[in-house]
């Protein structure tokens, strides 16, 4: 079964319906130039609304290890998702703080952006057209990739299907393709479910 993400929560009522739809993964912004970022007091209380066996999801661009693991380490997330230039050493120290696990990004055009991907020492990727662009990529880039990913950018309800009957990733992330005006729209946070869902089903 495909794993389905459903990112960048901020609303109390964004977590009533993640907690009714069962995605395996949300995920909380904590970077201040997102939109959607939030503070972590605002994340205590949105994890305290969340179902226990719903994974959250904590996501990072550049930000000290130390300050990850502070929330890896209280509870508030359980896996980190790194969205910079965070290299090997980088990750090697978050691993010194911390035994949770890692999400690396790695921004995709063509297939040789998947490279650097294949050997980084992270439980799991994040494979995307850019940071958040919101903008799906030629998905054939990364038919090669044999570690288990996340599919990421452009994602919707319309082509979620689509994605996973060509791809079979691990999991599939979705954030903007879930909003109406910039807000979470529930209605298309529960046909983004429904699609992967009806299609794992086949």
């Amino acid at each position: 079964m495909t794993k389905i993400k459903l990112c960048g929560l901020t609303r109390p009522c964004e977590i009533q319906a993640v907690n009714d739809l069962r995605p395996d993964y949300v995920g909380f912004v904590f970077y201040p130039k997102s939109r959607r970022c939030l503070t972590p007091k605002q994340a205590v209380k949105l994890r305290q609304l969340l179902d226990p066996d719903i994974n959250a999801v904590g996501v990072f661009v550049d930000e000290p290890p130390e300050k990850i693991a502070v929330l890896l380490g209280g509870g508030v997330i359980d896996i980190a998702q790194l969205h910079g230039q965070e290299d090997t050493e980088y990750v090697m120290r978050l691993r010194e703080l911390s035994d949770k696990p890692i999400i690396k990004a790695f921004c995709i055009g063509k297939p040789e952006d998947c490279l650097p991907a294949e050997d980084f020492p992270s439980e799991y990727l994040l494979l995307d057209s850019g940071m958040g662009s919101g903008v799906a990529f030629d998905w054939s880039a990364v038919a090669g990739v044999r570690r288990d990913y996340f599919l990421a950018g452009g994602l919707n309800p319309d082509n979620a299907a689509a994605a996973v009957r060509m791809l079979h990733p691990y999991g599939v992330d979705v954030s903007s393709g879930i909003e109406t005006d910039g807000i979470k729209d529930l209605n298309k946070m529960a046909a983004f479910v429904a699609a992967v869902r009806e299609e794992d089903a086949k």
